[in-house]
């Protein structure tokens, strides 16, 4: 950002007020998504902090850009959690042990949704402790969704995009001794095996060859195959819906009989800088394709220990397909 570029956007120039943001929009967008677990929620506030820098421009002092819009981004988020109790909470949804209200058995926040795989700009500075990929993993978000939205956010501005101890502390607004110790509080919430180190590399020909085996156990309705793919700790999610499967047995025997007669599609996709598959079944009064779910796949070495469906797709069209397909 030039010196030039600042003054024309606090004298209202459009074009150079998105000269000064764009090159952190998609950082933003992904701070958001990771904050509030939700796509939809995420673009939302993100329209939200955008608004509030156009609105404050003029109050800017042209040091650290990146600082001063991760600050407005990450108190709008703030602001969205603390009034989230607005948010309509499914009646299918009751407690079921858990203690808090909105989670299933899975534990699983019930809003939370796959993030289209998009990782070029996420930047982190040199005191992150997570790579791009390990802070957008499904599993990572996931885990944050249970702390609260201080922690939280302490917990970004820290170990996934390397802000020091001070600059957070500008951020939020609080001292550094604050932020220290909601950073300690946070890390020792967040469990321990949320990033298996085995992973296979993302795109990879060893990771197609897993989700090749998958795909063909799966259409085929292969228990054997398909429970000889799944870890021994092996879990099947299904958010918002509060059930859940454990183990390669239950998972495959589920699988099978959902779709026990019906022919499948799946056509591959990412989502969370992880594999994941679209699946299609055949509409039974039209020569056509039925999107009905999206499953992504967390892989261990050789094998698949976490599949999340998700059955609502509202956010299909960033996955780049459609909702139905010719049938031919």
């Amino acid at each position: 950002m030039t010196e030039a570029t600042l003054v024309l956007a606090q004298g209202g120039d459009g074009e150079a007020f998105r000269e000064l943001v764009d090159p952190y929009r998609r950082e933003l967008q992904a701070h958001c998504y990771r904050m509030l677990g939700s796509v939809q929620d995420a673009e939302d506030v993100f329209q939200e902090a955008l608004l509030a820098a156009w609105r404050s421009i003029g109050r800017f002092d042209g040091r650290s850009p990146r600082a001063w819009l991760y600050r407005i981004a990450t108190n709008r988020c703030l602001n969205y959690l603390r009034g989230e109790s607005r948010r309509p909470q499914p009646a299918a949804l009751p407690d079921h042990g858990t203690g808090r209200s909105g989670q299933g058995r899975s534990g699983e926040p019930w809003w939370l949704e796959p993030y289209p795989d998009d990782l070029d700009g996420l930047a982190a500075g040199p005191e992150a402790r997570y790579d791009a990929r390990e802070s957008i993993a499904l599993s990572f978000v996931a885990g944050l969704q249970h702390l609260p939205p201080q922690q939280r956010a302490v917990l970004m501005l820290r170990d996934v995009l390397g802000f020091p101890a001070a600059e957070t502390a500008g951020i939020l607004g609080t001292t550094q001794t604050a932020v220290n110790s909601a950073l300690i509080r946070a890390r020792a919430a967040l469990p321990a095996d949320l990033h298996p180190h085995d992973v296979p590399v993302p795109k990879s020909p060893a990771e197609a060859a897993i989700v090749d085996r998958f795909v063909s156990a799966f259409q085929r309705l292969d228990l054997k195959e398909l429970v000889s793919l799944l870890t021994d700790d092996a879990t099947l999610t299904m958010p918002p819906e509060p059930d859940q499967h454990h183990g390669p047995g239950p998972i495959g025997r589920f699988l099978v009989r959902s779709h026990l007669g019906q022919e499948l599609k799946l056509l591959p996709a990412r989502a969370n800088g992880q594999p994941a598959l679209v699946l299609y079944l055949p509409d039974p009064n039209a020569p056509i394709w039925r999107a009905c779910g999206l499953i992504v796949l967390a892989l261990r070495g050789e094998r698949i220990h976490a599949l999340t469906r998700f059955g609502s797709l509202s956010n299909l069209a960033r996955f780049g397909y459609p909702r139905m397909l010719p049938r031919g």
